[in-house]
């Protein structure tokens, strides 16, 4: 069995190697975590796509559905009424344009909601905050070591 720089595990290695061992396995984590950030980004985007195209289909046979519905709107009507044909298909277009501009008001309202929102901006503002105050951090600041040979316990960081 030996260590993951190839020494065996029972060997004393230096300070050096074994900071050398700790930044190779960190880097290893980290390029591992951003692998896996991927892979995960690639499975979302991909549902996304299927999920928009779903939708998409959806919304195709939904328009093309819409003359069968007014003909059908128009012949109830008349069944309904007994008035002229051509009036009751003047009703049934009345009624199209009365749901698309009920459509057409909602998505003005959602539209101006949505230029309103600054979430994109305040993600950026926060992480430049973030970037800020880590520039201006200072190390905790450690007490000399003592020179009269007693043992002193080791400060210990808050983090």
């Amino acid at each position: 069995m030996s260590a993951p720089d190839g020494s065996p595990v029972g060997a004393e290695r230096s300070v050096g190697q074994l900071f050398a061992s700790a930044t190779a396995e960190m880097s290893a984590l980290v390029h591992d975590e951003i692998a896996l950030a991927k892979a995960q980004l690639r499975q979302d985007v991909k549902r996304g796509v299927v999920g928009g195209g779903a939708f998409a289909a959806a919304g195709a046979v939904l328009i093309f559905s819409l003359p069968m519905l007014s003909f059908a709107l128009a012949y109830g009507i008349r069944t309904w009424t007994n008035w002229n044909l051509a009036i009751c298909f003047l009703l049934s277009f009345a009624a199209n344009v009365l749901v698309a501009v009920v459509l057409t008001l909602i998505g003005v309202a959602f539209s101006k909601k949505a230029k309103k929102g600054q979430g994109p901006q305040k993600v950026a503002a926060s992480m430049k905050e973030t970037a800020g105050v880590l520039q201006n951090a200072k190390p905790h600041p450690r007490r000399p070591a003592r020179t009269d040979g007693g043992v002193e316990a080791v400060a210990r960081s808050t983090s």
